[in-house]
């Protein structure tokens, strides 16, 4: 037997309904109210520990969400036209085989890393 995947990411906040509604809103991410289950792409997770003094994200956070995306480029602009601040460094794309990354905080703080992986080599 053997884990086949993440079966789901829970975490508090202070308004779980209008949480729920920005990351369905502006990412696709989650179900619309009643709906428990979202259905997405396989593919590649990465699932990694980092040490407790990392300042990779915000010290005073236990976690990161990263999300795997298909057009960072075409999200990116539609998050700014949203009017949520996306980072970008050129350290974060420093090896091109791994895939281009961008960041974004969610209404309550939350960082949320945005990945597309690089493309298979052919």
């Amino acid at each position: 037997m053997a884990v086949t995947g993440i079966g789901g990411f829970f975490f508090r906040s202070k308004d779980p309904e209008a949480l729920a509604a920005w990351y369905l809103e502006h990412l696709g991410v989650g179900a619309p109210p009643g709906v428990f289950v979202w259905d997405q792409q396989a593919g590649p997770t990465v699932f990694a520990p980092f040490k407790q003094d990392s300042d990779y994200f915000a010290a005073d956070k236990a976690f990161m969400l990263n999300l795997r995306v298909d057009d960072l480029a075409g999200l990116k602009t539609s998050l700014a036209a949203a009017g949520i601040e996306v980072i970008t460094k050129p350290e974060w794309d420093a090896m091109p085989e791994i895939g281009q990354f961008a960041r974004i905080h969610d209404p309550e703080g939350n960082a949320i890393e945005l990945w597309q992986p690089a493309e298979p080599a052919a």
